[in-house]
């Protein structure tokens, strides 16, 4: 099983684990821990053994999409997920600070509230309810969460997986006055969110000057999986003679260069497909929101293309489908 798990102690460290059935389990899961690229184990090919993958609604849109581009199989996965709560910064959780938040953040989701100090990546996201999952828990806004939840069944293989347990499964549509409730004071925020950052070119130019081309943000993104990205290949370094001849012609050259390049060159081939899991902005050491960028043009090109990223295994991805009238309205 791939679980999100919290660790012994005050610190209550969080990340991703996995364990066998032999395996002694924490019983502390934790669905604020850091998202993960949860594709890993298979982008060598299908399981051989059968994979229980508790994750959340991002990661699971991120994992369908990896799918979509051959990146990953389906194949021997159960995928739970949640309605989600959102996850604290990376800080919190490696800082000791975790323990002390924790019976905050439960209040605050028994209420279908976020906590205050979630990333605001997540109290942006409204897309909180999963799709696709093969069973689904409910959270937000269970005041029993002390003592029960409520799974909802959306496939045979989830309820087979369910077959024997004690309790009832509901297979019904997950509708409830705190999901609604929540669905608009994050859209509200996501709107202030979005306010607060121009993705003009200009603008971004300001804000991506300040990249110092560490690549933590590709290195976290689960859309990202080039083996080999040409930002870190030997045909995006410059010779000498290069940087000779910009100080000729330029007089003064920043070091590292190419980082606003590097910044709209992932925005180009990732913004389609963004899930908007926060953990670009999460890792950036010069403070860039680069995941509210992502996701502010991520949902123009999104709502351009009526696509939605991991709604359905079946959509094709627009950047791998050519129509012969798109985008007319771009020449006129």
């Amino acid at each position: 099983m791939c679980w999100p798990w919290a660790g012994p102690g005050a610190t209550a460290e969080e990340w991703p684990i996995l364990y066998s059935q032999t395996q002694t389990r924490s019983e502390r899961t934790a669905p604020h821990a850091p998202s993960s690229r949860s594709c890993l184990p298979t982008q060598k090919g299908p399981l051989t053994e059968p994979v229980a993958a508790v994750v959340k609604p991002c990661e699971l849109r991120a994992f369908i999409e990896l799918i979509k581009l051959n990146q990953c199989s389906p194949d021997n996965i159960l995928l739970i997920s949640s309605t989600c709560s959102g996850v604290y910064p990376l800080d919190v959780g490696v800082n000791g600070a975790l323990g002390k938040k924790l019976p905050g953040y439960w209040a605050a989701v028994k209420q279908g509230e976020l906590d205050d100090d979630v990333r605001p990546t997540c109290r942006a996201c409204t897309d909180f309810v999963p799709t696709n999952a093969d069973i689904t828990v409910a959270l937000l806004g269970e005041a029993d969460l002390d003592t029960q939840c409520t799974l909802h069944v959306n496939t045979e293989r989830g309820a087979a997986f369910l077959e024997g347990l004690e309790g009832t499964a509901s297979s019904g549509d997950l509708e409830s006055e705190p999901l609604q409730r929540a669905l608009g004071q994050r859209g509200t925020f996501r709107e202030e969110l979005f306010a607060g950052v121009e993705v003009g070119m200009q603008g971004l130019i300001h804000t991506f000057g300040r990249c110092i081309g560490c690549h933590a943000c590709k290195t976290v993104c689960p859309i990202c999986y080039c083996r080999l990205c040409y930002f870190d290949s030997q045909d995006a370094e410059h010779s000498p003679e290069f940087y000779e001849g910009e100080l000729d012609r330029k007089g003064g050259l920043r070091v590292p260069p190419d980082t606003v390049f590097f910044q709209l060159g992932r925005m180009a081939h990732m913004t389609i497909s963004c899930v908007g899991c926060g953990m670009c902005t999460d890792v950036c050491p010069a403070d860039i929101p680069v995941s509210t960028l992502f996701s502010k043009v991520g949902a123009s090109v999104q709502a351009l293309f009526e696509y939605r990223p991991g709604r359905d295994v079946d959509e094709e991805i627009p950047l791998r489908t050519f129509e012969e009238e798109e985008l007319a309205q771009v020449a006129t």
